[in-house]
This record gives C-alpha cells, structure tokens and sequence, in this order.
C-alpha cells in the first residue's frame, strides 16, 4: 500500500491512497481508498481519467480532481 496523498478541493482537503501496485503508460484502470471506500478510477473512451463509481457523500468534480491529480502524478496521458 502508497503513503496517503493530499488534495485540496474547493478549500477542503481530502486523503487518497492508491491501491494499484503497477502504474505505467498501459494502466486503464487505477484503485483508490477515499474515505475508507475502495473506488476505481479509469481512462474513458476519449482518454480522459475519470471515477467509475459516483457517491452521494462527495463532492460534485473531487473523484475527478483525484483521477487528474493520479494522471499528472505518474505521467499517464
């Protein structure tokens, strides 16, 4: 398991661990823990990262903020 990460969203910060073990140019899918929920975020069809699962609790654009955040991280394009 990674150290946690940090992210600001909208004046909040929130703490992501990233699950995946292998993270290279061929990853489509990447594992995240957010809140002690495990969520998937992926690459969609116009090679955008965005989340796979959606939940009520967090806020409109963070999942999204998170799978930007991942792909800057490791260089996936």
């Amino acid at each position: 398991m990674s150290l946690p990460l940090r992210i600001t969203f909208e004046g909040e910060d929130y703490t992501y661990t990233i699950l995946t073990k292998k993270i290279d140019r061929e990853t489509s899918e990447i594992k995240i823990s957010l809140n002690g929920e495990e969520l998937t975020i992926f690459r969609n069809g116009s090679g955008e990262w965005d989340a796979l699962e959606r939940t009520i609790t967090d806020p409109h654009g963070l999942l999204k903020a998170i799978a930007r955040n991942v792909a800057l991280r490791y260089r996936l394009k």
